[in-house]
């Protein structure tokens, strides 16, 4: 059984709201009667948003005064708003946007008197125990010298987040592990993963294995938070599975009628992946251009495996997730679609 309810939201404010998991977190609030309000940054994309009846207001994390407009009148806010990569042409960006501008935010809401915001976090901030062990909330962050910018980014983006908590703005962190579903307009990094098998362009996959989750699940999940959760507290929001990377890979083949990937990348592969990562970073310091793989991406995920204790979500908030496959065929449906359009136009 769940907490008892401690919060009642009747108009939220979501940022990052056109995104991959924070439009499915608007479909949830809409589907519950809510008010909602989305937070855009200028130029972002809002296909995600076509046909929904929100309140659109143009913002930036970096810019107090538009924070400041978006949370009045609002009494809870799911902060999504991130920089989601592995590489960016100046590393310090990621942390201006996924830090600093965290704790703009945050100001602005306890400014605004918002009486819950739940703060979407990651798993990349819970530490990698060893072997097949299940990580849970009490696992202390140990990714320093293995994890890129953007891990290091959201671990230090949740704690901000949390000490305002001994400010009083009730805080509640969400920690996503790696969502897979429809509407990845981006795509995120694992989309573009599942993207490659289901186009056949990827014919291998990475030793080791992780927790899948769908996206419906997890934005209900971060529904759930807002009622059910104890301010101060953290709680993973995963699949019902942790799986390794070629099983995913064989689901995902599977759904879309293909051939599962056949080449693991692992041991000896990882060391070779990483030295190539590597060198992909010095040339993109010169160029500029985006590289294909980073070094510390591939030692993160490479032969880790990235399991983790869903307990805590399923018993204080109720949160009940479906099968990953669920999840696969959305993802698989949405980039075949994708594919097929992109066919079309370029014939």
């Amino acid at each position: 059984m769940p907490n008892p309810q401690s919060h009642t939201p009747r108009f939220v404010l979501v940022t990052g709201g056109a995104g991959f998991i924070g439009s499915h977190v608007v479909r949830v609030a809409l589907a519950e009667g809510v008010k909602v309000r989305v937070l855009l940054e200028p130029g972002a994309p809002t296909q995600n948003l076509e046909g929904l009846d929100v309140e659109r207001v143009s913002g930036d994390l970096m810019d107090p005064p538009s924070l400041a407009r978006a949370v009045a009148g609002c009494d809870t806010v799911f902060h999504l708003a991130a920089i989601f990569d592995y590489w960016l042409p100046r590393a310090e960006r990621m942390f201006e946007v996924n830090v600093e501008g965290t704790v703009h935010l945050m100001e602005a809401c306890k400014a605004a008197g918002v009486e819950r915001v739940i703060k979407t976090s990651s798993i990349a901030a819970v530490g990698v125990l060893p072997g097949e062990a299940l990580a849970d909330e009490t696992t202390q962050y140990n990714s320093w010298a293995t994890a890129d910018d953007y891990v290091h980014s959201k671990y230090i983006a949740e704690l901000e987040a949390m000490r305002f908590n001994m400010e009083g703005l009730p805080v509640v962190a969400c920690l996503p592990t790696f969502p897979v579903g429809d509407a990845d307009i981006r795509p995120t990094p694992t989309g573009e993963m599942i993207r490659g098998w289901v186009d056949q362009e990827n014919p291998a996959y990475f030793g080791g294995g992780a927790n899948f989750v769908n996206v419906k699940d997890l934005a209900r999940g971060h529904w759930l938070a807002a009622l059910y959760g104890r301010p101060g507290q953290r709680y993973i929001l995963g699949g019902p599975e942790n799986i390794t990377h070629q099983d995913l890979s064989a689901r995902i083949a599977r759904a879309a009628g293909g051939t599962p990937a056949k080449h693991a990348i692992s041991g000896r592969g990882k060391q070779v992946m990483a030295t190539l990562g590597r060198l992909n970073e010095a040339v993109a310091s010169v160029t500029k251009k985006k590289p294909i793989f980073v070094e510390r991406g591939i030692r993160f995920m490479v032969d880790n495996y990235l399991y983790f204790d869903i307990r805590k979500a399923r018993e204080e908030l109720g949160y009940a997730p479906t099968s990953i496959d669920d999840g696969i065929a959305d993802a698989v449906r949405w980039f075949q679609a994708g594919s097929s359009l992109a066919k079309r136009k370029a014939g």
